[in-house]
């Protein structure tokens, strides 16, 4: 786990100066009125009134995010990492039935999926036919929706990064295969250092791409100009990376050195962002945060006692996310960051009594 980190605002307020931008309420609409957080946490303590829909609250989070960021940065990349559950409308009478949420594609540029066809529960297992199946009508419908498909595999040989390659670019889905997740990801796999489908060519939007390196943590290259130099040396045409590089918070200048391949050409350069919890290890938390205090702070993961789900839908946990210079979309569209790939979104899963920790 990371050390408290240094304020992400502060050590950004020089670029926040400078970009001079007019701070916007952050706040979420359900079929066109403004969900208030009073109104939620009564209704999700089981009170009287409409039962929340939070599959269409996660839905309508992520859209106000990138309405912000765009409006911040026009080609600014939105990219929803997993749940791709939440690509279709369930019918309230028949849950297999539904219809494809619209608004929601066409407010993202891409998905990400993780262990489509190996690691979905452990990594280097093959995934079982009747769990991708389903799986892959979902991808599929985000592939008719002309959205990005990018696919996260977890092996743990060679031989199995090959089948995910093959598969996955049959399938005309961007892969990528890791040997580790989440945090735990804080190298370049030995069986991925050379991108599949290496090119020479500048990347400047996501159709162009045709590879990529998503790294969980990165103080394990050194210092934060080691860090960019090292992955400056490489020709991926895409790197997913997080705002923080041990307790501080990316230079533009890092970021800047990020952007370019080794042979030269330009590549893009994403932040991942949770927005479904909140840890004790973030910039924005305060010593004497807990569950119920502030009220959006929900219960710990099972297996993270340092980290808390969060109200989503919660002005006050909205307003760190995005909506003035002080929160965290606005910080990395400083920094220089070309996109985000927001992860988090199993936290509407845990509302509804799902299982909290499942990927899936």
């Amino acid at each position: 786990m990371f050390r408290t980190r240094t304020r992400y605002v502060a050590l950004l307020i020089s670029l926040y100066i400078l970009m001079g931008v007019a701070p916007v309420k952050a706040q979420t609409r359900i079929q066109g009125e403004e969900v208030t957080g009073g109104q939620n946490q009564q209704q999700q303590g089981g009170g009287s009134g409409v039962l929340l829909d939070h599959r269409e609250l996660m839905r309508s989070f992520i859209q106000e995010i990138s309405s912000y960021a765009r409006s911040q940065k026009r080609n600014f990349i939105v990219i929803a990492k997993g749940n791709l559950e939440l690509l279709k409308k369930i019918d309230a009478t028949e849950e297999s039935a539904g219809t494809p949420a619209r608004a929601y594609m066409r407010s993202i540029n891409g998905v990400m999926e993780e262990g489509l066809f190996f690691g979905s529960k452990t990594v280097g297992q093959a995934t079982p036919e009747d769990m991708l199946a389903p799986r892959l009508e979902l991808t599929e419908l985000a592939k008719k929706g002309r959205l990005k498909v990018l696919v996260m595999d977890y092996v743990s040989e060679a031989k199995q990064a090959s089948q995910s390659y093959r598969l996955n670019s049959k399938k005309g889905y961007i892969p990528y295969a890791a040997n580790a997740k989440g945090e735990d990801l804080n190298s370049i796999p030995p069986f991925s250092r050379t991108p599949i489908n290496e090119n020479p060519k500048s990347i400047l939007s996501l159709r162009e791409m045709k590879n990529f390196l998503y790294l969980g943590e990165t103080s394990g290259f050194g210092r934060q100009d080691e860090f960019a130099f090292k992955l400056h040396d490489t020709n991926f045409d895409m790197l997913v990376v997080d705002v923080f590089h041990g307790d501080s918070p990316l230079s533009r200048q890092a970021i800047e050195t990020l952007k370019y391949k080794k042979i030269g050409a330009k590549r893009l350069v994403l932040a991942h962002m949770d927005i479904g919890s909140a840890a004790s290890y973030n910039y924005f938390w305060k010593r004497d945060w807990r569950p119920g205090s502030p009220a959006w702070v929900s219960s710990p993961h099972k297996d993270n006692s340092d980290k808390y789900f969060v109200q989503y839908w919660h002005p006050g946990w909205q307003s760190i996310i995005f909506g003035d210079t002080n929160s965290y979309v606005y910080g990395l569209i400083a920094q220089g960051f070309d996109g985000v790939v927001i992860d988090g979104l199993e936290a509407y899963k845990f509302f509804i009594g799902g299982d909290d920790d499942d990927e899936e």
